[in-house]
């Protein structure tokens, strides 16, 4: 006997969703909200348990490298676990393109309590930057995150070149690319 509700989609069900709507693209397919929250879902629990284990080794710190490393390395590490071809960075980068089903992928992929914790823990490293820069920065790195996570795993499953030997190089280069993002100094252009 299945443990779950009557009518909500299996591993298999989800699975397949997921590749459907990376591979043919949300008009294709035409997921609910409630699918999206699904397979969403179906993904976050190891990669929070990961993001929990880095939390408690950075503790308190201060240096802006550590919290983007929560933010990138359990991403890239759940993504490198899973084999290829994976479909979890395309199905998000599609999603994300979609007005209707952005704010349900946000929601659930930011509302885990690791999550909260990375962004509190920048907060604190960047104190001086003014909120719009700070939201505005943000969503460049939930952008530079994913759509470099789509098109490597995309070459993946095509066996294409990457830019990088492998996840773990991959994160690394995200990784310094953002602090640098962060870090950088604060255009006062077109304000």
């Amino acid at each position: 006997m299945s443990g779950r509700a009557v009518g909500s989609p299996g591993t298999r069900e989800l699975a397949e969703a997921e590749r459907l709507v990376a591979e043919r693209g949300v008009d294709a397919v035409r997921p609910s909200a409630e699918l999206v929250r699904a397979v969403v879902r179906r993904h976050t629990g190891p990669m929070e348990r990961a993001r929990a284990r880095m939390l408690a080794e950075v503790g308190g710190s201060d240096d802006v490298w550590d919290w983007v490393a929560c933010l990138v390395r359990p991403w890239t590490d759940h993504l490198a676990a899973l084999g290829s071809p994976t479909w979890i960075a395309r199905f998000g980068a599609r999603v994300v393109a979609d007005p209707a089903l952005r704010q349900v992928l946000l929601d659930e992929a930011l509302d885990a309590e690791p999550v909260r914790r990375v962004v509190e823990g920048l907060n604190r490293c960047l104190p001086a930057l003014p909120v719009p820069v700070y939201l505005e920065r943000g969503a460049m790195t939930r952008h530079l995150v994913l759509h470099m996570c789509a098109e490597r795993e995309r070459a993946l499953a095509v066996r294409a070149p990457t830019a990088r030997a492998s996840w773990d190089d991959t994160a690394a280069g995200l990784i310094s690319a953002i602090v640098g993002l962060w870090l950088a100094p604060v255009s006062t252009a077109g304000a």
